[in-house]
């Protein structure tokens, strides 16, 4: 499943590509992928033909493109237009938007291909592929954020977001992300602490292996009881889960095969550089770098998995998850 900054790393490329442009056509290749837009393919086509591209947008893992028709949807405070529908995006486990040219062969699992108007040197089409069909795209209301900050990451903040993304808090790279807010949730939950990184109503965007990561580069075992978490550490974790995403985002995402591709059709290598995700049985770089003896120890967690160096991230031994 892509996390935070593959998904970052598709909004970004599809910013670059999409923004100021028009919806000329689309062509929905499999209605399979287009079953959460609820009204049927001709409404989904034609909500998004003749539709312009105002810009892309991330919450979390969530991803949209707030859209402007012909014919205004709203006045802003300033007298400018507002969206008020956008084309919402659930990569899934093998979902793939790429902006490709007609010239280029059609990909084995495509499944929705938008039509673009002509740009000097952009590829003119969106193509969603998608092998396993576990994500889709759909068109949807957008709604007043509930603290009037902008909807998510993006070029233009906008006090809007997706209606089905307004339930999860903000992620650790959104400007307006709240240390204490989160604090204040995470202390609330009495729970394990891996399990409250994990839940989008607490922190959004962070996954099962960024948990593991910023969890090790904090030092902190992912069975601490919430409600122990003293403010240094939740400082030190939220610090660590930011440089995390960061140098992920610095080498493109976290690829382990070929399902995951930004919009360029390129791979991240992340992967290479993970520290406790994936490495059972290796010397904790950590330990072995001062003569400790830790071994990454992978455990079952939540039908997943935990990997931890049982020496610089000692189980709690009030843990109870």
């Amino acid at each position: 499943m892509p996390e935070l900054p593959e998904v970052e790393v598709v909004r970004r490329g599809l910013a670059r590509w999409l923004r100021g442009r028009t919806i000329t056509a689309v062509e929905v290749l499999d209605p399979r992928s287009i079953r959460r837009h609820a009204l049927g393919t001709e409404d989904f086509i034609g909500n998004l033909e003749n539709s312009t591209v105002l810009d892309v947008v991330r919450r979390g893992k969530f991803l949209w493109m707030p859209l402007r028709s012909e014919e205004p949807l709203g006045e802003a405070a300033r007298g400018e237009v507002m969206p008020r529908v956008a084309l919402m995006a659930h990569l899934g486990m093998s979902g793939q938007l790429l902006m490709q040219d007609p010239a280029v062969p059609d990909e084995k699992h495509l499944k929705v291909r938008l039509h673009l108007s002509s740009s000097d040197g952009m590829p003119a089409q969106l193509r969603f592929v998608d092998q396993r069909i576990f994500g889709g795209l759909f068109v949807t209301s957008l709604v007043p954020t509930s603290d009037r900050g902008p909807g998510g990451q993006g070029e233009t903040p906008l006090p809007e977001i997706a209606e089905e993304a307004s339930h999860i808090a903000r992620d650790p790279l959104d400007p307006h992300f709240s240390f204490d807010d989160f604090y204040r949730k995470v202390r609330a939950r009495k729970t394990g602490l891996k399990r409250a990184l994990l839940d989008q109503g607490v922190i959004s965007g962070i996954g099962n292996i960024y948990a593991d990561e910023a969890l090790w580069r904090a030092r902190l075992h992912y069975a601490k009881p919430t409600d122990t978490l003293k403010r240094a550490d939740a400082v030190r974790l939220i610090d660590a889960a930011k440089e995390v995403m960061r140098d992920a985002l610095a080498a493109g995402g976290t690829s382990f095969d070929s399902l995951y591709v930004n919009v360029n059709g390129a791979s991240g290598y992340f992967a290479r550089s993970l520290d406790a995700y994936g490495r059972a049985g290796e010397p904790c770089r950590r330990c072995s770098a001062v003569g400790l003896p830790g071994v990454i120890r992978r455990e079952q967690f939540m039908n997943r998995s935990s990997h931890t160096c049982p020496v610089c991230q000692p189980k709690p031994r009030n843990g109870r998850w």
